[in-house]
């Protein structure tokens, strides 16, 4: 499995490429001009399936557009997020003072559902707290396992439970989902550095006790 950070847009969302080693691929939360991202696809010949989104939100969503047109698959997100996608005051652009609209999703996602890219496999766990429709993933090529934790987990912290659709109480539910993963499990959040299982249930004040 090949991975590629992206900060992206005003608030340096990640913008997660993977791959595999025949060169299939999917990208991850394009929040800002993408332009860099399909260079980087262009001169590496990797073979784009899909946009995967782990939530709405306009920092996550804002550069769809510009790979949504090389993604044979198109566009994917949570079915309670889908609305996001569409609705300025949703996706909270209008609270950054811009208006941010992109076309429908082309597929909808929902909680135990079992994606494959290639030779990777992608099992999607919906975790609402940040918004109703937030997904972790957990992407898997042979013995070599990921999490994509979206804004659910981050480094020694977790998402904000304070915006429209958010629940603090809902949040904390979420990430008892990953009680039973592996210590050693790397987590790609969706801002901030890389982290892993062990660390967080070690060190963040916010893990279940």
């Amino acid at each position: 499995m090949h991975i590629k950070r992206f900060p992206l847009g005003m608030l340096w969302t990640n913008c997660y490429l993977i791959w595999d080693d025949e060169d299939n691929g999917f990208a991850v939360d394009p929040g800002g001009p993408a332009q860099e991202v399909i260079d980087f696809i262009n001169m590496h010949h990797i073979k784009l399936d899909m946009v995967l989104l782990t939530h709405g939100h306009n920092d996550h969503i804002a550069g769809v557009e510009e790979l949504r047109g090389i993604a044979a698959h198109g566009v994917a997100i949570h079915e309670d997020d889908a609305g996001c996608l569409e609705d300025p005051s949703r996706n909270l652009s209008t609270m950054m003072g811009e208006l941010v609209s992109v076309h429908k999703a082309d597929r909808l996602l929902h909680d135990g559902d079992k994606l494959t890219v290639g030779k990777m496999t992608l099992d999607v766990i919906h975790t609402p707290g940040h918004t109703p429709g937030g997904i972790s993933v957990i992407v898997s090529d042979g013995e070599e396992k990921i999490m994509l934790s979206g804004d659910t987990l981050f480094a020694r912290s977790v998402g904000r439970s304070d915006l429209p659709g958010g629940d603090e109480e809902v949040l904390l539910e979420s990430l008892k989902k990953f009680e039973n993963l592996p210590d050693c499990m790397r987590v790609l959040p969706g801002h901030g550095p890389e982290t892993t299982i062990g660390a967080e249930r070690a060190h963040n004040p916010f893990w279940p006790r």
